[in-house]
């Protein structure tokens, strides 16, 4: 994590547009940290933890949009009285 100035952020304000990873905005006089910025465009996290099991991520997120539906699709028949 890179580290910054109040001062710096201040005379080139473009630093922020062009982040590639996470900065910490310094008080230089008072030395303490006042803020950490993120980049909007980051790497998911979860494919970065996911490590050699990357793969099984996507057919993760597909069962589990499946199996929302069909919770919703269940509770919409119990509450109005449908049959399958």
């Amino acid at each position: 994590m890179h580290q910054i100035g109040i001062g710096e952020i201040q005379k080139n304000i473009a630093l922020l547009t062009q982040l590639s990873e996470a900065v910490e905005v310094v008080d230089k006089r008072r030395k303490e940290r006042v803020a950490v910025i993120y980049p909007v465009h980051r790497s998911s996290v979860v494919e970065r933890l996911a490590g050699k099991y990357k793969k099984y991520i996507e057919h993760a997120a597909e069962d589990l949009k499946y199996v929302k539906e069909e919770a919703i699709a269940r509770a919409m028949r119990e509450k109005y009285g449908l049959s399958d």
